[in-house]
């Protein structure tokens, strides 16, 4: 491999390519759909999608499972 060629990222037990983004699994709890990570020149970033604040009382996660909207 080349020195100066872009890295992978082990996260788990698998490898992904530099650039490449995914969902991370996390046993017992399964895919988090709520999460994204990506591989940056062998490092992994993750990050939990961010939501805006619900201003009503009782939201819906309908459209969305990972943000609450209002009915």
């Amino acid at each position: 491999m080349q020195a100066d060629a872009p890295r992978a990222c082990r996260f788990g037990r698998r490898w992904y390519l530099n650039n490449e983004s995914w969902h991370p699994s996390v046993p017992p709890f399964g895919e988090m759909k709520c999460i994204l990570c990506w591989c940056v020149s062998g490092e992994t970033h993750c990050q939990r999608q961010e939501c805006p604040a619900s201003a009503c009382a009782s939201p819906a996660t309908r459209d969305n499972p990972c943000c609450a909207k209002c009915r």
